[in-house]
C-alpha cells in the first residue's frame, strides 16, 4: 500500500515550509483576476469514461488560493504559514474518496506576461502546467502519473503495483470549468470527513508539555499468523528529552509543529531494538513526522524517511509508513543504504503508562 491507498494517512505531499504568504492574496490574475480564491472542476459522465477507457480520473478539481485541505481534525493553527497556492484533487473510478496534492504555482518566466504557469512540488517535481483558454476554462496539463506517489515509487513498488496505483495514460490535458470556491472546498472536505466517533484529534489529546506513551506487544499467536511481520513490540513516545527539546525551541501556539517523538521497535529477530527520533508537523488529519538526526550522533539526509500518526477509535493511535514501512535499522548506518523496509506498515497502538516507554 502507498500514500495513495492510505489516503487517511496523507496522500498528500504536504510540507509546511517556504515564503510567508498566509495573508497575501493569489497573484496570478489569469487564474484569479480579483485576487480571490479560484476553483475549477469537472465531473465526467459515464459516456465520457466509456469512450476513454485509459482515463482513471472521474472527478477532478483544482483550487488556487489558501489551503482548502485543513479542517478541524489535525489542521495547522490559524496563523500557520504555507507557500502552497495550488491544490489538486481527483477521484478515480470506483474510489470512495479523493486524493490530493499541493504545489507552488508561478509563471514559468515572471518577466513575460504571456508565459505559461507551472505548479511545482518538492524534489523538483511538477504538479501541473496551467493555462486559461478564451472561454475561461482551465487547461490542466503535464499531470504526472505518480503525482500522488512518492518520488521513486515505480522502483519501490514494481511495475505492476505502480501501474495499478498511478494515474492512467489518458489522465492529462484536463479542461476544467470555473466554479464557485465553495465547490472546491466541499470536494476537498470529502478527503477526510470528520468522524465524531474518533473523538478529539491528537493535537488536542496530546499536550505540548505532557509526555505520552503508546505501544503494542504482539503475542506468539499473532506472530505465527503473520509470518512476514518483523515487529515484536513497538513504542511511540515523548519523554523528558523530547519535552525538553520542544520547551527550548518549540512554539506551543503552532502545536504539534516541531514536536519530536521517539519510535522504538523491537524485532522478533534476536530481540534487536532500534529507537529512532522523528520531528512532526500537523497536516490535515494527521501528524507527518520525518526522521531526525538532531538527537543522535549521526548526521545524514533522512528527512524523506517518514511516518504518519493519526487518532484511532477508543483512544488508540494509528501509526503508518505506507511506502517504506517503519525502519528496523538505524537510518544513518550503512545497513540502511538501499532497502530499509520491513513488512510492518500500519500499527494500532494503545495508550500505555510512561514506564512502558522508558529507554
Amino acid at each position: 500500500m502507498t500514500l495513495r491507498t492510505l489516503a487517511a494517512f496523507g496522500a498528500a505531499l504536504f510540507a509546511f515550509a517556504g515564503v510567508a504568504r498566509a495573508e497575501q492574496p493569489p497573484n496570478l490574475p489569469e487564474l484569479s483576476p480579483t485576487g480571490a480564491d479560484a476553483c475549477f472542476g469537472r465531473v465526467y459522465d459515464a459516456a465520457h469514461l466509456k469512450a476513454h477507457p485509459q482515463q482513471k480520473v472521474a472527478r477532478i478539481f483544482f483550487f488556487y488560493g489558501r489551503d482548502p485541505v485543513s479542517r478541524p481534525n489535525e489542521e495547522p493553527a490559524a496563523n500557520q504559514d504555507t507557500s502552497y497556492n495550488g491544490f489538486l484533487t481527483t477521484t478515480v473510478r470506483g474510489a470512495k474518496k479523493p486524493e490530493w496534492a499541493s504545489g507552488w504555482c508561478n509563471k514559468d518566466d515572471p518577466s513575460d506576461e504571456a508565459s505559461g504557469i507551472r505548479c511545482g512540488m518538492e524534489c523538483d517535481r511538477t504538479l501541473a502546467s496551467l493555462k486559461v483558454d478564451d472561454e475561461g476554462k482551465l487547461i490542466l496539463s503535464n499531470v504526472q502519473p505518480d503525482v500522488y506517489l512518492d518520488a521513486g515509487a515505480e522502483e519501490d513498488l514494481g511495475k505492476a503495483k505502480y501501474d495499478e496505483q498511478a494515474l492512467g495514460s489518458e489522465d492529462d490535458n484536463f479542461r476544467l470549468d470555473p466554479m464557485p470556491a465553495d465547490a472546491c472546498k466541499a470536494e476537498f472536505a470529502r478527503i477526510d470527513p470528520i468522524d465524531p466517533a474518533l473523538g478529539d484529534p491528537l493535537r488536542v489529546r496530546l499536550k505540548p508539555d505532557q509526555p505520552f506513551c503508546y505501544g503494542r506487544d504482539y503475542d506468539d499467536a499473532h506472530l505465527k499468523s503473520h509470518p512476514d511481520q518483523v515487529t515484536q513490540s513497538i513504542r511511540v513516545f515523548r519523554g523528558s528529552i523530547e519535552l525538553a527539546s520542544f520547551a527550548q525551541g518549540g512554539d506551543a501556539a503552532n502545536w504539534p509543529d516541531g514536536a519530536d517523538i521517539a519510535v522504538s521497535v523491537t524485532s522478533r529477530q534476536k530481540g534487536a531494538k532500534l529507537t529512532q527520533t522523528y520531528s512532526c508537523q500537523g497536516e490535515a488529519d494527521q501528524w507527518r513526522c520525518s526522521a531526525s538526526s538532531k538527537m543522535s550522533n549521526f548526521s545524514c539526509d533522512i528527512s524523506q524517511k517518514e511516518i504518519f500518526l493519526k487518532r484511532g477509535a477508543n483512544g488508540m493511535m494509528m501509526l503508518a509508513n505506507p511506502n517504506n514501512a517503519v525502519a528496523i535499522v538505524d537510518l544513518c548506518s550503512k545497513a540502511a543504504e538501499g532497502k530499509t523496509k520491513s513488512d510492518d506498515k500500519v500499527y494500532r497502538l494503545e495508550p500505555m503508562p510512561q514506564s512502558a516507554c522508558a529507554p
